[in-house]
């Protein structure tokens, strides 16, 4: 992972072989982002999304292997225990143009990635809500 920041705003290449998450945890470690949105696109070859189902509340997940680009990459950085919470839902696309998304619980990069981390000032911390089953965030 590379990166440069620009005041609030980090400009982020991930390289080949490496994983969204847990590079963006990485970052978010390093240079103490508690409260951001992220936005992305980039190449993946391997990408594992979930869908939660609010019956259950669980999240199902699939694994998919292949050729993908990243059409979208959105979602947000917060705390939960003082820990990165990331909240990220992805969009691929295979060589046939069918895409698929979800929440995202891993990517692996097969080529690179581009994402931009905007630091927000502030703190928003997240909290599980029992009803939901989802870690909501708590204001």
């Amino acid at each position: 992972m590379e990166y440069r920041k620009f005041d609030n705003t980090y400009v982020v290449r991930l390289n080949k072989g490496e994983e969204v998450i847990g590079s963006l945890k990485e970052l978010c470690r390093n240079e103490n982002i508690e409260l951001a949105e992220v936005t992305g696109l980039g190449a993946s070859d391997l990408v594992e999304i979930g869908v939660f189902n609010v019956n259950t509340k669980e999240y199902n997940t699939k694994v998919f292997e292949g050729m993908f680009e990243i059409t979208s990459l959105v979602g947000n950085v917060t705390r939960k225990d003082s820990e990165v919470y990331l909240h990220i839902h992805i969009n691929f696309g295979d060589e046939d143009g069918t895409v698929k998304g979800g929440h995202l619980v891993k990517s692996r990069i097969s080529a690179t990635s581009e994402i931009i981390v905007r630091k927000i000032n502030g703190n928003v911390g997240r909290k599980l809500s029992d009803e939901i089953g989802l870690n909501l965030l708590k204001f």
